[in-house]
């Protein structure tokens, strides 16, 4: 990108400034998802693993140059969600090329199968999936193990950016569990929704798992990451890592790109199905005033009936930078929220171009906003 004339602080123009990027278009392609309407449960699991099956494969070598694309920060960091923090400062960040085996916590960073080999003997092309690898700190990712993902009650182990290692207090099992933190639970929730859907009815001669059966989730692992896509809506940086994906394996993870078939098709008591939508008018996410603002905002959200309310805002990188409504409760109506450009410690954030995302029940709306100084 080559810009010409624009004013910094100091009111100088630029004149020939250039700046590289990587590009990822996060536009799902037209049709994409056509002929699910209707769909709910079984048979819409059954559609989407037509839908996504048979992706161009890769070796598992390969990962090493895919993760500079799929899981690069914006600062060109190896983005590890099991050592980053989102909206914080990590405790450590690695190069690509610092890809090692061994070593302690901060050594080195590896490919993890987020749904462990052993689950599925090693075959392709679940070794190889890029939505089963995950660059993650190589301490970190041997310390997880072939543990499950599950909600720790108190943790034997602590990593330095807060994920958990002890016994499973989740409802259904109580083994030892792998906690993340919460800003990526979603991200790993989603993957496992992947997995699941890929590779339905092709996991004869998979091993069983405390949290699943074959390539079936087990009731309390469902659960699980039903709460976890909830609590952690999906980011920028997933939508970025899907586009990403989809150029390299030709097939998109569909619970990026509509995250409410998980409920459709996992949540026993669920009762909706692709293209019923919401009642009545949807949620109306106002553009944010002023804009731009300099010490703080207005956002105005209107709701057509009861819901609970996460507003949220992001950075450009997709990292949680504060959140403005947690989930309350709120009447049909109009409500108003506020930004002060700070973020959750009370800080003031770097100028720039910001994302407001209200989740409103099943529905979403995001909106853009730019903060100067």
């Amino acid at each position: 990108m080559t810009v010409n004339g624009v004013l910094d602080v100091d009111n100088n123009a630029t004149s020939n400034a250039t700046r590289t990027f990587n590009y990822v278009d996060v536009t799902v392609p037209a049709g994409y998802y056509d002929g699910l309407a209707g769909l709910r449960g079984s048979a819409l699991r059954v559609a989407l693993h037509n839908l996504i099956k048979n992706h161009t494969t890769h070796s598992y070598a390969f990962a090493l140059t895919a993760f500079q694309t799929t899981d690069v920060k914006p600062n060109g960091k190896v983005w590890d969600m099991y050592s980053d923090i989102p909206g914080g400062t990590p405790p450590y960040e690695y190069n690509f090329n610092q890809n090692t085996d061994s070593g302690p916590e901060g050594a080195g960073w590896n490919r993890e199968h987020t749904w462990p080999q052993a689950w599925f003997n090693g075959n392709a092309p679940m070794h190889d999936d890029l939505w089963n690898l995950y660059p993650t700190d190589t301490h970190v990712n041997n310390l997880r193990s072939n543990y499950p993902y599950g909600d720790v009650g108190t943790p034997t182990t602590t990593t330095q950016n807060g994920s958990q290692l002890g016994p499973c207090v989740s409802p259904g099992y109580g083994g030892t569990v792998f906690e993340p933190i919460d800003g990526y639970k979603g991200d790993l929730a989603r993957s496992a929704f992947y997995m699941s859907t890929r590779y339905f009815n092709e996991d004869a001669g998979w091993t069983s798992s405390p949290s699943t059966s074959g390539a079936n989730l087990l009731p309390w692992s469902a659960h699980v990451f039903l709460n976890w896509g909830t609590s952690d809506p999906v980011s920028w940086k997933e939508r970025m890592r899907n586009g990403a994906v989809y150029v390299i394996q030709n097939k998109r993870n569909p619970f990026i790109d509509h995250p409410e078939f998980a409920a459709m098709i996992w949540d026993s008591s669920n009762v909706a199905a692709v293209g019923d939508g919401p009642v009545g008018p949807a949620v109306e996410l106002a553009q944010n005033a002023p804009n731009p603002f300099a010490s703080r905002t207005s956002i105005l959200y209107a709701l057509p009936q009861r819901a609970g309310v996460s507003l949220r805002v992001y950075d450009v990188a997709g990292r949680l930078v504060r959140t403005l409504e947690n989930g309350g409760v709120k009447e049909a109506g109009v409500h108003a929220a506020s930004w002060d450009g700070r973020d959750a410690a009370g800080a003031a954030v770097e100028a720039g171009l910001y994302f407001y995302r209200i989740d409103a029940g099943t529905i979403s709306a995001t909106r853009r906003m730019v903060l100067t100084r």
